[in-house]
């Protein structure tokens, strides 16, 4: 006796929980997951001290992090605070980021901790270019009309 899987509805392949899955998106636990690393890393940075000289004194915030589908990379978007020379600081936080990654494995929940990549947040400096460009008298008369 052959077992055959249920179709869809309209005929066209399996049905069950995975079967509308589409890849458009993160999913939920990427999301939660993403958020919550966020979380951890913004409290290591508000209240770490680093043994990394260029670290000392630097105020840094997590602005977003992007997790892979299989939860094993993660990349946060990093910002400095009050200054926009955050790629100055990039090595510093590829150096320190084992340790990160560590401190990451003893708060989250997770069979393994992810690995943590840096790239540096530029939506607030596109957000000012933007805002600069609309506020031009050419481009206001072109909106006002």
């Amino acid at each position: 006796m052959s077992r055959s899987s249920p179709k869809r509805p309209d005929g066209k392949g399996p049905a069950g929980r995975l079967a509308g899955l589409s890849s458009s998106g993160p999913s939920q636990r990427q999301l939660r997951v993403s958020e919550e690393v966020r979380r951890v890393l913004a409290e290591l940075f508000a209240r770490t001290t680093f043994r990394d000289p260029e670290l000392e004194g630097v105020m840094i915030t997590v602005t977003e992090v992007r997790i892979s589908p299989d939860l094993k990379h993660a990349t946060a978007f990093v910002a400095r605070l009050g200054r926009t020379d955050v790629e100055a600081v990039l090595p510093a936080l590829k150096r320190v980021a084992p340790y990160l990654r560590t401190q990451l494995s003893h708060t989250l929940r997770l069979r393994m901790a992810p690995e943590i990549h840096f790239q540096p947040d530029t939506a607030l400096d596109y957000a000012m270019e933007v805002d600069a460009l609309l506020r031009r008298p050419e481009v206001k008369r072109d909106l006002d009309e």
